[in-house]
């Protein structure tokens, strides 16, 4: 791939295989679908109510990336409170891994700040844990096994 400085990734990206998904944080899925899906051109893959993160979750596929639309379900949410203080806008970026349990045990004996010590299952069934945005110069970094 050819960007800024040049073509090639200049390594293999250590413990991460490639990019999982980009998630923004909306206050509607339904305007968001109208600009990503309707105006944008993305494909809406699924819809989903996870409760156990008090968020609604669209996926939607654009090319070979995913875009993952989080709509808070109440005003103590995480998704509420990024929305409170940023606004709209990207929430977190996912990478993807094949060990999450190992990953997170490196990442932590590297003074990686952990939002999550131990996985959880997220919008798609798989393993997920969140990095602490302190540890990536403001960016909240999800992992994802798989």
């Amino acid at each position: 791939m050819c960007g800024l400085f040049g073509c090639g990734s200049g390594g293999d990206g250590g413990l991460f295989k490639g990019l999982a998904h980009v998630a923004v944080a909306v206050s509607s899925i339904d305007d968001a679908l109208k600009v990503f899906e309707g105006q944008l051109g993305f494909k809406l893959e699924k819809r989903r109510t996870v409760e156990g993160q008090r968020l609604k979750a669209a996926l939607l596929q654009v090319g070979d990336v995913k875009f993952e639309l989080l709509e808070p379900l109440d005003k103590e949410s995480t998704v509420a409170k990024f929305l409170e203080k940023r606004g709209e806008g990207i929430h977190h970026v996912a990478l993807r891994v094949t060990d999450i349990e190992g990953h997170l045990e490196e990442l932590k004996k590297k003074g990686v700040r952990l939002i999550d010590e131990k996985p959880r299952i997220g919008m798609e069934g798989g393993k997920i844990a969140f990095l602490h945005p302190g540890s990536a110069k403001g960016v909240l970094i999800e992992l994802v096994e798989g």
